[in-house]
């Protein structure tokens, strides 16, 4: 069993997870990693918003998986990969929730990119 704290999203500490209406496209080392208009836009606090990409809408062969590990006490353990293509600029700059938690299980099956590990993280509109 976890001696991990977990914590419930509150007025203290809000999350929400909506689905962001437009197209979202990642590109690393001139290629197009993700392009997805299925993203999820996950909201916590008063932090940027970050958009969780399907992994069916994720080169997956452009990426691989590392041994780096966080924690959230709001949605749980994550786990890392790092773009091929990218090198050394794109080491743990990709992250995904396997089994987040309750209140975040829409992210479940979702990765998101640091957005200084990439070249862009780009909204377009329809």
């Amino acid at each position: 069993m976890s001696d991990k704290p977990v914590k419930i999203p509150g007025p203290d500490h809000p999350i929400t997870v909506e689905k962001n209406p437009d197209r979202v496209v990642v590109k690393v080392a001139g290629q197009v990693i993700a392009d997805s208009r299925d993203a999820l836009s996950l909201q916590e606090a008063s932090y940027p918003a970050v958009q969780y990409i399907p992994r069916k809408d994720v080169d997956m062969t452009a990426l691989e998986r590392t041994a780096h590990e966080s924690y959230c006490p709001y949605k749980g353990e994550a786990s890392y990969y790092s773009v091929i293509p990218g090198g050394e600029k794109t080491v743990n700059a990709v992250w995904t929730y396997e089994s987040p938690y309750d209140a975040v299980a829409d992210i479940r099956d979702h990765v998101a990119f640091y957005p200084d590990r990439v070249d862009s993280i780009e909204i377009l509109a329809d």
